[in-house]
This record gives C-alpha cells, sequence and structure tokens, in this order.
C-alpha cells in the first residue's frame, strides 16, 4: 500500500519561509515524478512543482517560480517544497503527489497517489 505523509507546516508570517516534507512508503520511490499541489478555501486544488525521478528536472507554476524550490532525496524517500518569500495568496492545504512519466504535471488527475495535506497560513 502507497503511503504519502507531509509535514511541516504551519503558520508563517508574511515575507517568512517553510518547508514542507512528504515521506513516502511502498513503492520503489526513485521510478516516480513527484509534484506538490495546493488548494485554497473555495478554490480548485492547484499545481505548484514537479520533480523528475532523479531531480534532473523540475517545473513550477509561474505563482510560485523563484520563491519555491522542490527537491528529492531518493535515499531517504522524501520530497520537499522549501518556500521562501510566502506571500497571503501561498494560504493552502499543500499536497504531495506521486505519478509515471515527467508529463502531465499540472493536471491533478495524472497523478496516482496522493498524500492527506498539510495547512500552510501566511499572517501579517
Amino acid at each position: 500500500q502507497v503511503q504519502l505523509v507531509e509535514s511541516g507546516g504551519g503558520l508563517v508570517q508574511f515575507g517568512g519561509s517553510l518547508r514542507l516534507s512528504c515521506a513516502v512508503a511502498g513503492r520503489t520511490f526513485r521510478r516516480y515524478v513527484m509534484g506538490w499541489f495546493r488548494q485554497a478555501p473555495g478554490k480548485g486544488r492547484e499545481f505548484v512543482a514537479a520533480i523528475s525521478y532523479s531531480a534532473s528536472s523540475t517545473s513550477y507554476a509561474d505563482s510560485v517560480k523563484g520563491r519555491f524550490t522542490i527537491s528529492r532525496d531518493n535515499a531517504k524517500n522524501t520530497v520537499n517544497l522549501q518556500m521562501n518569500s510566502l506571500k497571503f495568496e501561498d494560504t493552502a492545504v499543500y499536497y504531495c503527489a506521486e505519478k509515471q512519466g515527467f508529463y502531465g504535471l499540472s493536471s491533478d488527475y495524472e497523478y496516482d497517489y496522493w498524500g492527506q495535506g498539510t495547512q500552510v497560513t501566511v499572517s501579517s
């Protein structure tokens, strides 16, 4: 059984930083593309970032480019999202997800497994 468990969410001030982690169990982690999505209250799920098997390729939503960095540690079966210069509009529940193939990255229906989400709230 595949399990994805996010951690690291919380309350952070505007302009601050936060690092999210997602631990994956039950799969050969290094074979899969990992992505981060988020969902703000009253809105649909939004693509944030994705990273290829070997971490040689990454993709970011325009809204986070230059502020967020996705990384992975295949030895520890984890994927991380370093979030800097946080804005109020970054407030959301953040989800990690897993898929096959480095394509269709921004489409949530392309992903096979999802974590339960972790809340990120940016305050003044």
